[in-house]
């Protein structure tokens, strides 16, 4: 029996809280998870959950207050600044807005020749034929080198963005809700565009969004986030066909289309707390409508439902 491969990215007890006027605010609390080489792993909460910071986390682009971080064996967390600027060419970001993460200043080509310079040391000529290789492998051309971000649409702009993120060629990319600020008919060509180059490249891929209609076209597995906690992780067909967390049922009854079909529809009461004063225990509790009295006592442990789908929650009892 042969031992299962080692994860490309394995984050372990992550932890990440700012500083405030009052109370820190918990912003990622006690993560763990693992990526594989080439996999998709959807990442998935409302506002305010913790996404956005777990993938800058992920990339070390923020420090953790606990916890590690090690890309395929070698551990981010206490590397040395240098070193870390070195080896962030395996690891890249793609933002959700392409108009902030592209200098209005610089040309296209001028924006993907200093990447591609940064971790390569390539002459201008070479640089150049780099560039324009990149932006034809993002569906644009060579003749948009010589143009500044205003002349791009939005969509477009994303590609740009995705072609600077590939610049270096990484093995991993994270994607912070890199559809939500286009329009809908936009959406699907860029999705499709990154799952393309996914597979093409075999990149591992941190896909985060709000939109759950978007993660179950492009993951392979999901996470689901409250709180800064995980509620839920599990391959992508069990959690939209077999959903184990009461917050994950409700997430994919209020999507588009109703999301888990039949039975009646799970209704969350209140409003989320706030991350600076998280509820005892599990941190959903508040809002769940099939909280006891043990669930204010003990943070839940991710317990195994079936083979790699997890949940945090006491109540074995429920049928979702």
């Amino acid at each position: 029996m042969t031992e299962a491969a080692a994860p490309l990215l394995a984050v372990r007890g992550i932890t990440r809280h700012f500083a405030a006027k009052g109370p820190p605010v918990r912003a990622v609390e006690d993560v763990s998870f693992d990526i594989q080489r080439g996999e998709v792993l959807g990442v998935v909460g409302e506002s305010g959950c913790g996404k956005s910071t777990l993938g800058r986390l992920a990339l070390r682009l923020i420090e953790p207050t606990t916890g590690t971080v090690a890309f395929d064996g070698t551990e981010l967390t206490t590397m040395a600044p240098q070193a870390l600027r070195r080896f962030r060419r395996h690891m890249q970001m793609v933002f959700q807005d392409p108009f902030a993460s592209l200098n209005p200043r610089m040309t296209i080509g001028d924006a993907l020749i200093e990447a591609v310079r940064f971790h390569d040391r390539l002459g201008k000529t070479e640089a150049r034929d780099r560039a324009a290789a990149l932006l034809r492998q993002v569906g644009l051309s060579a003749e948009h080198l010589d143009r500044y971000p205003r002349a791009f649409s939005g969509g477009q702009r994303q590609r740009i963005a995705i072609a600077r993120a590939l610049a270096p060629s990484p093995r991993f990319l994270v994607a912070d809700e890199a559809v939500s600020a286009l329009d809908v008919s936009i959406q699907a060509e860029v999705v499709n565009l990154l799952k393309s180059l996914q597979e093409e490249f075999g990149l591992a891929l941190m896909f985060i969004s709000h939109d759950l209609s978007v993660v179950e076209v492009i993951s392979d597995r999901a996470m689901v986030l409250y709180l800064g906690r995980i509620m839920e992780i599990a391959p992508i067909d069990d959690l939209y066909s077999r959903p184990a967390h009461p917050y994950t049922v409700a997430l994919l009854q209020a999507a588009p289309g109703g999301g888990k079909r039949g039975g009646d529809r799970l209704l969350l009461k209140g409003e989320i707390p706030s991350p600076s004063a998280p509820p005892s225990g599990c941190v959903f509790r508040t809002r769940c409508p099939f909280a006891i009295a043990d669930c204010a006592r003990d943070v839940p442990p991710l317990t195994t439902v079936r083979p790699g789908q997890l949940k945090a929650c006491i109540r074995d009892d429920l049928t979702l």
